[in-house]
């Protein structure tokens, strides 16, 4: 191959194009999950389903992406609320999606919940919460959604399967008094289990990833921050200084879901500024 050969590249400046592409964002009424949705949209997809469990909350986030100046004229954000820890809801979520689409090319199952006590009267009922939300509720969205996703993927099209995993599920998670063993075990379990899903789903033309978030100001992660020292304390703990921004997770999330990504399959990416590396979150 030429030199003048290796430096076309196919259609570069679209790489990170989403134009015409559907997506689905669970847990996208407001935190990680609505930004991504945000990102999703402003990147040219069609339409972004936005799933969570209140209905006024879905609402809500659907109107304020729909007033988005820099998407498509014709682009949409539709809600359907649903409780993805109840596999009928679940079931009716599908069925809801597929009234208005033969198609998902894009599954961001973001929905999560956590739990913070100290290990001498850590609840058996919150332990398993978080994990049917955090694992198996994760599965069962996938295999639900599969035969939407295979609908119109292709080996040189495929559709994407984007999973919220965490560096607590990296490293150590928050333990003392507020601990978080359940959510940093289900953290682990899922990003596993993304693996088995991509060499499954792979053949079938869908690409399985998950990112794994540190610190993000939000309505989950405030509280541990103010109880680990502030934000200024947790941004001097980071080696880039900062937490993360909204843009850094709508990026990433964009990234995966685009031909930028098209070739990973089975990657979990921490987005923490390498605050892992040094074994504090």
């Amino acid at each position: 191959m030429s030199v003048s050969e290796q430096v076309q590249l196919d259609n570069f400046p679209s790489i990170f194009s989403l134009e015409g592409k559907v997506a689905l964002v669970t847990g996208g009424s407001r935190g990680l999950g609505l930004h991504a949705a945000s990102g999703l949209l402003q990147s040219g997809c069609s339409k972004v389903y936005i799933t969570s469990r209140k209905s006024s909350a879905c609402d809500e986030a659907v109107a304020a992406l729909n007033a988005l100046p820099n998407k498509s004229p014709h682009a949409t954000a539709i809600a359907i609320p649903a409780d993805n820890s109840n596999l009928d809801e679940l079931d009716r979520l599908v069925a809801e999606v597929s009234k208005t689409t033969s198609h998902l090319d894009i599954l961001f199952a973001n929905a999560g919940a956590t739990w913070g006590e100290k290990y001498e009267s850590y609840p058996a009922d919150k332990f398993s919460k978080v994990m049917d939300l955090n694992v198996k509720s994760v599965f069962y969205t996938i295999q639900k959604f599969t035969p939407l996703l295979t609908a119109r993927a292709t080996r040189d099209d495929p559709a994407r399967v984007i999973v919220t995993g965490s560096v607590a599920g990296i490293t150590l998670g928050s333990l003392g008094a507020n601990a978080t063993f359940s959510y940093s075990a289900s953290k682990a379990a899922v990003m596993h289990l993304v693996r088995n899903l991509a060499v499954e789903l792979g053949p079938r033309h869908i690409l399985c990833n998950a990112i794994a978030p540190g610190m993000f100001p939000s309505k989950l992660a405030n509280g541990l921050i103010e109880i680990q020292g502030g934000l200024k304390h947790l941004e001097g703990k980071s080696p880039n200084r900062r937490l993360g921004r909204q843009e850094d997770l709508a990026g990433l999330v964009v990234f995966l879901a685009s031909r930028a990504g098209s070739h990973l399959n089975g990657a979990v990416i921490p987005i923490d500024g390498g605050a892992h590396l040094t074994g504090r979150l």
